[in-house]
Protein backbone atom coordinates (compact mmCIF):
# COMPACT_ATOMS: atom_id res chain seq x y z
CA UNK A 1 0.00 0.00 0.00
CA UNK A 2 1.35 3.85 -0.71
CA UNK A 3 -0.29 6.68 0.15
CA UNK A 4 0.38 10.07 -0.64
CA UNK A 5 -0.80 13.55 0.02
CA UNK A 6 -0.39 16.77 -1.48
CA UNK A 7 -1.18 19.36 1.33
CA UNK A 8 -0.71 23.22 1.35
CA UNK A 9 -1.16 24.05 5.35
CA UNK A 10 -4.56 24.80 6.63
CA UNK A 11 -6.20 24.25 3.13
CA UNK A 12 -8.79 22.34 2.83
CA UNK A 13 -6.37 19.34 2.53
CA UNK A 14 -6.18 19.87 6.54
CA UNK A 15 -9.45 16.84 6.82
CA UNK A 16 -7.26 14.51 5.09
CA UNK A 17 -4.32 14.96 6.69
CA UNK A 18 -6.42 14.83 10.20
CA UNK A 19 -8.10 11.62 8.42
CA UNK A 20 -4.69 10.10 8.15
CA UNK A 21 -3.57 10.78 11.65
CA UNK A 22 -6.79 9.70 13.52
CA UNK A 23 -6.58 6.24 11.33
CA UNK A 24 -2.49 5.91 12.19
CA UNK A 25 -1.90 4.88 8.71
CA UNK A 26 1.47 5.40 7.16
CA UNK A 27 2.06 7.81 3.98
CA UNK A 28 4.07 10.11 2.39
CA UNK A 29 3.10 14.10 2.77
CA UNK A 30 4.00 16.43 0.27
CA UNK A 31 4.24 19.88 1.82
CA UNK A 32 3.48 22.57 -0.91
CA UNK A 33 3.83 26.44 -1.08
CA UNK A 34 0.15 27.78 -2.06
CA UNK A 35 -1.23 28.04 -4.76
CA UNK A 36 0.45 24.89 -5.69
CA UNK A 37 -1.55 24.90 -9.28
CA UNK A 38 0.74 28.19 -9.76
CA UNK A 39 4.07 27.59 -7.68
CA UNK A 40 4.66 23.66 -8.03
CA UNK A 41 5.97 22.77 -11.13
CA UNK A 42 4.12 19.65 -12.93
CA UNK A 43 1.43 19.52 -10.10
CA UNK A 44 -1.92 19.54 -12.57
CA UNK A 45 -0.22 16.40 -13.96
CA UNK A 46 -0.35 14.90 -10.57
CA UNK A 47 -4.37 16.69 -10.04
CA UNK A 48 -5.37 17.75 -13.35
CA UNK A 49 -8.35 20.58 -10.79
CA UNK A 50 -4.44 22.20 -10.02
CA UNK A 51 -6.31 21.96 -5.91
CA UNK A 52 -5.38 20.47 -2.95
CA UNK A 53 -6.07 17.98 -1.70
CA UNK A 54 -4.90 15.54 -3.86
CA UNK A 55 -4.88 12.30 -2.57
CA UNK A 56 -2.73 9.39 -4.18
CA UNK A 57 -3.78 5.46 -3.00
CA UNK A 58 -2.32 3.00 -5.29
CA UNK A 59 -2.14 4.99 -8.21
CA UNK A 60 -5.66 6.23 -7.23
CA UNK A 61 -6.58 9.78 -7.17
CA UNK A 62 -8.85 11.52 -5.04
CA UNK A 63 -9.69 15.28 -4.91
CA UNK A 64 -12.86 15.95 -2.83
CA UNK A 65 -11.79 16.74 1.04
CA UNK A 66 -15.19 15.43 2.53
CA UNK A 67 -15.01 12.20 0.53
CA UNK A 68 -11.23 11.40 1.27
CA UNK A 69 -11.86 10.51 5.07
CA UNK A 70 -14.82 8.17 4.43
CA UNK A 71 -13.31 6.76 2.24
CA UNK A 72 -9.86 6.44 4.03
CA UNK A 73 -12.28 5.00 6.89
CA UNK A 74 -14.13 2.50 5.16
CA UNK A 75 -11.37 1.29 2.99
CA UNK A 76 -8.44 0.79 5.59
CA UNK A 77 -11.25 -0.31 8.22
CA UNK A 78 -13.50 -1.57 10.12
CA UNK A 79 -12.92 2.02 12.00
CA UNK A 80 -15.58 3.73 14.14
CA UNK A 81 -14.70 6.82 12.65
CA UNK A 82 -17.16 5.41 10.12
CA UNK A 83 -20.85 4.96 11.10
CA UNK A 84 -22.07 1.97 9.21
CA UNK A 85 -25.32 1.64 7.28
CA UNK A 86 -27.67 -0.58 9.81
CA UNK A 87 -25.74 1.99 12.79
CA UNK A 88 -28.15 4.88 14.31
CA UNK A 89 -27.23 7.86 12.98
CA UNK A 90 -25.91 6.48 9.66
CA UNK A 91 -28.17 9.56 7.92
CA UNK A 92 -26.13 12.28 10.17
CA UNK A 93 -23.40 11.07 9.56
CA UNK A 94 -23.55 11.53 5.93
CA UNK A 95 -25.17 14.14 6.15
CA UNK A 96 -22.63 16.40 8.09
CA UNK A 97 -19.64 14.81 6.21
CA UNK A 98 -20.95 16.75 3.21
CA UNK A 99 -22.42 19.88 4.72
CA UNK A 100 -19.16 20.39 6.37
CA UNK A 101 -18.14 21.20 2.62
CA UNK A 102 -20.93 21.82 0.10
CA UNK A 103 -23.20 24.04 2.94
CA UNK A 104 -20.37 25.89 4.88
CA UNK A 105 -16.84 26.38 3.69
CA UNK A 106 -18.74 27.40 0.21
CA UNK A 107 -20.03 30.60 1.68
CA UNK A 108 -16.76 31.04 3.30
CA UNK A 109 -15.03 30.68 0.07
CA UNK A 110 -16.64 33.93 -1.69
CA UNK A 111 -16.30 35.78 1.45
CA UNK A 112 -12.56 35.06 1.15
CA UNK A 113 -12.46 35.86 -2.41
CA UNK A 114 -14.57 39.16 -2.08
CA UNK A 115 -12.58 40.54 0.58
CA UNK A 116 -8.56 39.38 0.19
CA UNK A 117 -8.37 37.19 -3.08
CA UNK A 118 -9.54 39.44 -5.67
CA UNK A 119 -7.77 42.69 -6.50
CA UNK A 120 -8.72 45.73 -4.97
CA UNK A 121 -10.72 47.30 -7.50
CA UNK A 122 -12.99 43.70 -8.13
CA UNK A 123 -13.50 43.34 -4.32
CA UNK A 124 -17.13 43.80 -3.27
CA UNK A 125 -17.93 43.96 0.43
CA UNK A 126 -21.58 43.67 0.19
CA UNK A 127 -21.13 40.35 -1.40
CA UNK A 128 -18.44 39.58 1.35
CA UNK A 129 -21.23 40.55 4.00
CA UNK A 130 -23.65 38.58 2.37
CA UNK A 131 -21.47 35.25 2.28
CA UNK A 132 -20.82 35.92 5.78
CA UNK A 133 -24.03 35.86 7.16
CA UNK A 134 -25.13 33.10 4.71
CA UNK A 135 -22.25 31.25 6.44
CA UNK A 136 -23.51 32.05 9.95
CA UNK A 137 -27.04 31.16 9.32
CA UNK A 138 -25.55 27.55 7.73
CA UNK A 139 -23.76 27.08 10.75
CA UNK A 140 -26.27 27.88 13.26
CA UNK A 141 -28.39 25.19 11.81
CA UNK A 142 -25.98 22.79 12.03
CA UNK A 143 -25.20 23.57 15.27
CA UNK A 144 -29.36 22.94 16.05
CA UNK A 145 -29.28 19.98 14.03
CA UNK A 146 -25.98 18.12 16.40
CA UNK A 147 -26.84 15.98 19.46
CA UNK A 148 -24.70 16.30 21.85
CA UNK A 149 -20.79 16.98 21.76
CA UNK A 150 -20.50 15.51 18.29
CA UNK A 151 -22.29 15.85 15.22
CA UNK A 152 -23.52 11.92 14.61
CA UNK A 153 -23.23 8.82 16.52
CA UNK A 154 -22.70 9.66 19.71
CA UNK A 155 -18.76 9.63 19.48
CA UNK A 156 -16.21 11.05 16.96
CA UNK A 157 -15.90 10.53 13.41
CA UNK A 158 -15.44 11.56 9.95
CA UNK A 159 -18.16 13.39 9.90
CA UNK A 160 -16.78 16.03 12.80
CA UNK A 161 -13.25 16.30 10.52
CA UNK A 162 -15.50 17.87 7.93
CA UNK A 163 -17.45 20.15 10.01
CA UNK A 164 -14.82 20.92 12.42
CA UNK A 165 -12.52 22.12 9.68
CA UNK A 166 -15.07 24.64 8.28
CA UNK A 167 -15.16 25.95 12.18
CA UNK A 168 -11.77 26.38 11.90
CA UNK A 169 -11.44 27.68 9.01
CA UNK A 170 -14.06 31.01 9.96
CA UNK A 171 -11.93 31.29 13.09
CA UNK A 172 -9.01 31.69 10.45
CA UNK A 173 -10.25 34.24 7.72
CA UNK A 174 -12.06 36.76 9.59
CA UNK A 175 -15.61 35.11 10.67
CA UNK A 176 -14.98 34.63 13.95
CA UNK A 177 -17.76 36.83 15.30
CA UNK A 178 -20.21 34.07 13.02
CA UNK A 179 -19.20 31.16 15.35
CA UNK A 180 -21.35 30.82 17.94
CA UNK A 181 -19.74 29.71 21.87
CA UNK A 182 -20.97 26.43 21.23
CA UNK A 183 -19.38 25.92 17.89
CA UNK A 184 -16.01 27.20 19.13
CA UNK A 185 -16.67 25.09 22.24
CA UNK A 186 -16.89 22.07 20.06
CA UNK A 187 -13.68 23.23 17.99
CA UNK A 188 -11.77 23.44 21.11
CA UNK A 189 -12.57 20.03 22.01
CA UNK A 190 -11.72 18.94 18.80
CA UNK A 191 -8.50 20.37 18.61
CA UNK A 192 -7.35 18.71 22.01
CA UNK A 193 -7.28 15.50 20.38
CA UNK A 194 -4.04 13.62 19.98
CA UNK A 195 -4.34 13.31 15.86
CA UNK A 196 -5.59 16.63 15.45
CA UNK A 197 -2.26 18.12 17.30
CA UNK A 198 -0.07 15.58 14.99
CA UNK A 199 -1.86 17.11 12.21
CA UNK A 200 -0.77 20.76 13.17
CA UNK A 201 2.70 19.20 13.52
CA UNK A 202 2.92 17.43 10.57
CA UNK A 203 2.38 19.98 8.39
CA UNK A 204 4.44 22.86 9.75
CA UNK A 205 4.89 26.24 8.56
CA UNK A 206 5.22 25.48 4.63
CA UNK A 207 2.94 27.56 2.06
CA UNK A 208 0.58 28.94 4.48
CA UNK A 209 -3.02 29.08 2.67
CA UNK A 210 -5.37 31.75 2.45
CA UNK A 211 -7.46 30.07 -0.25
CA UNK A 212 -10.09 27.63 0.83
CA UNK A 213 -10.16 27.42 -2.68
CA UNK A 214 -7.02 24.65 -2.53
Amino acid sequence: MEITLYHCRDARSFRALWALEELGLPFRLELMPFPPRARVEGYRDINPLGTVPALVVDGELLTESSAIPHYLATRFGPSDLAVAPDEPGYGAYLNFLFMGEATLTFPQTIHLRYTRLEPPERRVAQAAEDYAQWFGSRLRNAEALMQGEHVAAGRFTMADISVGYAVMLAQSIGLEDQVTPGMAAYLDRLSQRAAFLRTKAAQGSVGTATDPLG
